[in-house]
C-alpha cells in the first residue's frame, strides 16, 4: 500500500464517477460505492477493478481488514479539479482563461448583467483566498 504522490493523470468517465463518490464519502468499502451508483448497478467485481486501477494511478489507498479493504482518496477533489481544468483549458483554449470565459459567455448568451454578477462572484472568491 503506497501513499507516495504520483503525477496526476486524467480519469476515465468510470474512474471519475467512482472518485466523486469516494470524495463524498471520504472512506468506503466497495459495497458502499455500489450503493451510491445509479441503477442499473454495476457488478461488484467491476467496481472493485476500477478502484484498484485508481489505487495504481495514485488516487486511492486503503486500510485492510483481513480480506476486506476500506478505500479512501489520497488526492483531494480540488487538486484534481485544478489539474483537470488546466488540462482542459490547454487543449481547448490554448491555456487562456479569458478565451474559456468568452466561449461560455457567448455559448450561453450571457447578458451584461449576468457577466457583472459572474465578475462579482469571482472577485468575492478571490478576496476569500487572500
Amino acid at each position: 500500500m503506497s501513499t507516495e504522490k504520483k503525477s496526476i493523470r486524467e480519469l476515465t468517465k468510470a474512474e471519475d464517477q467512482i472518485m466523486q463518490i469516494l470524495w463524498q464519502l471520504k472512506t468506503a468499502f466497495v459495497k458502499d460505492v455500489i450503493e451510491k451508483l445509479p441503477n442499473p448497478k454495476p457488478a461488484y467485481n467491476t467496481v472493485s477493478t476500477i478502484i484498484r486501477i485508481l489505487e495504481k494511478k495514485g488516487f486511492v489507498s486503503f486500510k485492510a481488514y483481513g480480506k476486506t479493504h476500506e478505500y479512501f482518496p489520497i488526492i483531494d477533489k480540488d487538486e484534481y479539479s485544478n489539474y483537470y481544468l488546466n488540462s482542459f483549458m490547454g487543449r481547448y483554449f490554448k491555456g487562456s482563461f479569458q478565451d474559456l470565459v468568452s466561449f461560455f459567455a457567448k455559448e450561453n448568451k450571457m447578458n451584461v448583467t449576468e457577466m457583472e454578477e459572474m465578475m462579482k462572484r469571482v472577485e468575492k472568491d478571490l478576496n476569500k483566498s487572500d
